[in-house]
């Protein structure tokens, strides 16, 4: 197993480091199938779902319970040392041309960039966290950029109220409840 549940295991930095390791394959541009989404934006989604559940959010969290959970050694502590490394894969696609890559690329540099040794690379990190918030439809990826720059010190909108819709109105839904049939 690679990761469930916020958890890392034995696996999740192999397997990291080679997703860090293809992102650059011709091959990874290609759509999903049935999506119309590089196959690059799925890894760097993972990367950064990968990243937080290792976060210093989440860790914190389980530190609480479970002390001793990120003692040098344990296999957290040795996925968060490759923060940095993972970082270096993500950022040349800050600036992608498509949208998607770009915002996952974002999501997962703001998740790496809690790291120390990346401090250096925040200022940078913060313009595209405000890109995110200014064109982002995906209200998760909007959550995070929000979180990083108020953790950073930055002056942040606040959140658009949350307004509550009908049931059955969704961003695939035609107006139909979800129990009716699509006819």
């Amino acid at each position: 197993m690679v990761g469930h549940q916020n958890t890392i295991y034995e696996a999740t930095a192999p397997a990291a480091m080679y997703v860090a390791g293809i992102l650059t394959h011709p091959a990874a541009v290609n759509p999903r199938p049935y999506r119309n989404v590089p196959i690059r934006a799925a890894l760097l989604n993972w990367l950064a779902s990968t990243a937080y559940d290792a976060s210093d959010e989440i860790v914190g969290r389980t530190e609480q319970y479970f002390p001793g959970f990120l003692a040098p050694g344990t296999i957290v502590a040795s996925f968060r040392d490759l923060r940095p490394m993972l970082y270096r894969a993500v950022s040349p696609f800050l600036r992608d041309n498509h949208e998607d890559v770009r915002e996952a690329a974002v999501i997962a540099g703001l998740i790496l960039a809690e790291h120390p040794v990346l401090a250096e690379h925040r200022d940078h990190l913060a313009v595209h966290a405000r890109a995110t918030l200014d064109t982002s439809g995906d209200e998760p990826n909007r959550r995070v950029a929000r979180k990083t720059l108020e953790a950073w010190g930055h002056e942040v909108p606040a959140p658009d109220p949350f307004t509550e819709g009908p049931w059955g109105w969704g961003p695939h839904s035609d107006g139909r409840g979800c129990l009716e049939p699509p006819f």
